[in-house]
């Protein structure tokens, strides 16, 4: 009876009233701004989780989840190597490659570019290199041939489509009788894909292994092998089972040695972001101070009959305990709902923004990902609702506190 009594004193202190609209104006300016601070950091975490997700998708779809390579950056047998690594449970797959530096030349123009070779039926066992192809495929890789694949974004700059003529020169000297000359070759533009990600699509050009061999003097070793895990977020356990595997004088690394800082850095500005919008939240929050104490000012006749009517100064408590709790649940809850659904759409209401006023969020050509994805994670939303549910509740102490304290015969005095 006596908690049915405290909500319902605090349940009508909630609701407008004609005596003071602007206590009640105040009061659901605190909501809204608890709900646009839940619905932000909802949106905003799920969008960091997102470019996390997309980003590790897209870099491990280019490149592999672990490595390996001999102490000067050769391997000699990696037949051998490759054999001992496919037997362990978790390698998916085991391709070699080479890869190097080099300057592409098409006419006017020039542009650096870093030359993987790879084997066409191997590669695709350790990339998504072949699924993401505007033109031509692996296969049309033949030794020989030379023939090369091109990003899109530096098929672009270069100026070159399918069956033209590219340059490539690498930081290799030859020795002729006209002297010492850059080493170079004439390849056919073969293939253009698109990963997704500008750093891939402007800088990565793909060749045979044995013309790469040739190429780069290196008839009977590759710069290592790729491998890919059945697991990614397993491999420095796959990694270290695989060093007790081969003998010594072996490199083995993998992608969270590789892009450590990188996703260290996304870790590190999520968590910051996060701690801003909860500072917003907190802020929306605490003015619920100012509304409560403004309202216990205005109720202290009304506390003062209570008073006299027996009810205690913990009851008072908990009246304005209430009242500020049911502002910061409903607060609380109307930003999750808008920030969900906010979240899981986003990838319909940016592209219509965009359309709509003519603009773009995220240049291809700054960011790493054009689009704005969307990850939204329940961990993370069950957090944001219990911090701005603790910041409301810290927020109602003092007014509270400050309301059972007042006393009747002061209170009434000039009633």
């Amino acid at each position: 009876m006596k908690q049915s009594f405290e909500l319902f004193v605090g349940l009508r202190y909630t609701r407008a009233k004609r005596r003071n609209h602007f206590i009640s104006f105040i009061t659901l300016i605190s909501m809204l701004g608890i709900a646009l601070g839940v619905m932000v950091l909802i949106v905003v975490l799920s969008v960091m989780n997102g470019f996390e997700k997309e980003l590790r998708l897209r870099i491990l779809g280019m490149t592999a989840h672990a490595t390996i390579s001999g102490e000067d950056g050769q391997l000699v047998d990696w037949q051998a190597v490759a054999a001992v690594a496919t037997q362990h449970p978790k390698v998916q797959g085991v391709a070699p490659y080479i890869q190097g530096e080099a300057m592409l030349s098409t006419g006017q123009q020039v542009n650096g570019a870093m030359l993987r070779a790879v084997l066409p039926l191997e590669e695709p066992k350790v990339s998504d290199v072949g699924s993401k192809m505007l033109f031509g495929d692996l296969g049309v890789l033949k030794p020989g041939e030379y023939g090369i694949i091109l990003g899109k974004d530096l098929a672009r700059v270069l100026g070159v489509m399918r069956g033209d003529k590219v340059t490539v020169i690498i930081p290799q000297t030859s020795v002729t009788p006209a002297g010492v000359l850059p080493r170079l070759k004439r390849f056919t533009v073969v293939g253009i894909f698109e990963a997704g990600m500008y750093e891939y699509d402007s800088t990565l050009a793909l060749i045979h292994l044995e013309d790469a061999r040739k190429l780069f003097s290196m008839p009977d070793r590759v710069s290592g092998l790729r491998l890919k895990l059945s697991d990614m977020f397993q491999s420095a356990l796959v990694t270290r089972e695989l060093v007790e595997a081969l003998p010594g004088g072996y490199w083995i690394s993998d992608w969270t040695r590789q892009h450590a800082n990188f996703f260290r850095a996304i870790k590190m500005e999520k968590t910051v972001m996060a701690i801003i919008l909860a500072l917003i939240v907190g802020v929306a929050a605490f003015n619920l101070v100012s509304t409560l104490v403004m309202t216990v000012v205005d109720k202290e006749a009304d506390i003062a009959i209570l008073r006299t009517l027996g009810a205690t100064p913990g009851a008072i408590l908990r009246i304005f305990i209430v009242q500020g709790a049911i502002i910061g649940v409903v607060g609380t809850a109307l930003g999750t709902l808008f920030g969900t659904l906010i979240a899981a759409n986003i990838s319909v209401i940016v592209p219509w923004i965009e359309h709509t006023f003519n603009v773009a969020f995220l240049a291809a050509d700054v960011y790493y990902i054009a689009d704005l994805p969307s990850d939204m994670h329940m961990a993370d939303v069950v957090t944001v609702n219990v911090v701005s549910l603790l910041f409301s509740l810290i927020a109602t102490l003092y007014p509270a506190y400050r309301a059972s304290r007042v006393q009747p015969a002061e209170a009434l005095r000039y009633e």
